[in-house]
């Protein structure tokens, strides 16, 4: 970790440092917004195949018990 710091503070100087910082915490907070928004989407569709899938078996129910009278 020491190295790569290093290896950073001769490539960009001291003045610059804390600019690439500010980037890189805004893109890691940027992908935390996207991951979680992603999350979300995911979990919506999940609810939602359930829902459907509960609706199906329960129309399949609904026309087998009417068939077998």
């Amino acid at each position: 970790m020491i190295v790569i710091f290093l290896i950073v503070l001769l490539l960009f100087g001291a003045k610059k440092i804390p600019e690439l910082a500010r980037g890189v915490g805004k893109g890691m907070g940027e992908f935390k917004k996207a991951k979680t928004e992603f999350e979300r989407e995911i979990k919506e569709g999940e609810q939602e195949g359930e829902k459907e899938w509960e609706q199906s078996d329960q129309t399949s129910e609904t026309q087998s018990s009417t068939s077998e009278d």
